[in-house]
C-alpha cells in the first residue's frame, strides 16, 4: 500500500531522521561505565551498542553514528540496526517499542506477541500469504503521545524466518541473516503498509492442544502488557516512569485495544488450519 511522503514533523519523518547513519567514532563508555563488545547501554538521552565488528552511538536529536571496528557481514549490522538500535531510538523519542510482529486488517493493526520462538514472524508471513499486508516484523513501535488512539509506526519489512518456516509459508529464502543467527530473509507475499495506523488488536501466542482465540479482559489486559523483552527494558530506562505512570499507560492501552490469547498446536501439519481459523476472526478484532 503506497503512502504519501510524510510531513516533516510526523512520527515517521522523525524516526527516519533520527535513524540516519553517519560514520564516526563511538565512545567506549556511557555514563562513566564501559560498553564492551556484546553489550548495549542506554543512559540519559544517549545509547551505545557495541558488537564484535561494529558499534553504534545515538544521542537524541543528533542521529546515529556507526563505527565499523572490524570485518563482519553487512547483514549482521542490519540486524542490530533494525532491532536493538531501532528500539532504543524509538524509546528515547517517546515512542513505545513492543516485541511483536503485525499485519494490517480493516485499516488498523493487529499485532502478535510472545516469547522468542513463539512463531510471530511465521504466523504473520502466513497471514500475508492470505492477503493481510505486513505492517512490521519483530519490533512494533507505538505512538503513545496524547490522549487519543494509540497509533503504530510502520516498521521494518524485511522478514526473518528459519528455513523450515520459510518453506512452510511458501516464501523463498533470500539470504542468510548471519552465520551466528541462521535465519533467512524473506519477503511477505501479501504486500506491506507504510502508513501510520491505529492499534486495534494485540494477540498473545501460546501453544496448546486445540486452536482457540480466547479474549483477554479486565485486569488481565493490564497485567499481560508487561514484557520482559529488551525492547521494554529500553523503554523503561528511557522514560523512567513511576509505577503509577506505568500502570496508567497500560490501562489506557488496555481500554483501547482488543486483546486475546491465540492457543494452537505447533505441529507443521496444523499450520494451515490455524491460519484459516485466525484469518476468519481477525476482522472482528478491528471492528468498531
Amino acid at each position: 500500500m503506497a503512502a504519501a511522503a510524510p510531513c516533516a514533523h510526523s512520527p515517521i519523518a522523525l524516526m527516519s531522521r533520527e535513524m540516519t547513519l553517519r560514520p564516526g567514532p563511538v565512545p567506549q563508555d556511557l555514563g562513566g561505565r564501559p560498553v564492551l563488545p556484546g553489550q548495549h547501554r542506554l543512559e540519559g538521552d544517549s545509547y551505545v551498542l557495541r558488537a564484535s565488528h561494529v558499534a553504534f552511538h545515538y544521542r537524541r536529536g543528533e542521529g546515529l553514528v556507526v563505527e565499523r571496528t572490524g570485518a563482519g557481514p553487512d547483514d549482521a549490522e542490519e540486524l542490530l540496526l533494525h532491532g536493538s538500535v531501532y528500539a532504543a531510538v524509538a524509546s528515547l523519542n517517546g515512542f513505545m517499542p513492543l516485541h511483536a510482529s503485525a499485519i494490517a486488517a480493516g485499516g488498523a493493526v493487529v499485532a502478535f506477541t510472545g516469547p522468542s520462538g513463539a512463531g510471530k514472524s511465521t504466523l504473520v508471513a502466513g497471514l500475508a500469504r492470505l492477503g493481510f499486508p505486513l505492517f512490521c516484523d519483530d519490533t512494533l513501535v507505538l505512538d503513545i503521545a496524547g490522549p487519543g488512539p494509540v497509533r503504530c509506526l510502520p516498521g521494518h519489512k524485511r522478514m526473518k524466518l528459519w528455513l523450515d518456516a520459510a518453506e512452510l509459508v511458501g516464501a523463498p529464502p533470500q539470504g542468510l541473516v548471519s552465520a551466528d543467527y541462521p535465519k533467512y530473509y524473506v519477503t511477505a507475499t501479501g504486500g506491506d503498509v507504510a502508513e501510520i495506523l491505529s492499534l486495534a488488536g494485540l494477540v498473545f501466542l501460546e501453544e496448546g492442544a486445540a486452536q482457540q482465540l480466547v479474549p483477554v479482559t479486565g485486569g488481565e489486559k493490564i497485567a499481560r502488557f508487561d514484557d520482559d523483552h529488551y525492547t521494554r527494558a529500553l523503554f523503561d530506562q528511557a522514560t523512567r516512569h513511576t509505577a503509577a505512570e506505568r500502570f496508567a499507560l497500560h490501562a489506557r492501552i488496555a481500554a483501547q485495544v482488543r486483546m486475546a490469547r491465540f492457543v494452537r498446536p505447533l505441529r507443521r501439519e496444523d499450520f494451515d488450519d490455524s491460519l484459516r481459523f485466525l484469518a476468519a476472526r481477525l476482522l472482528d478484532m478491528v471492528a468498531p
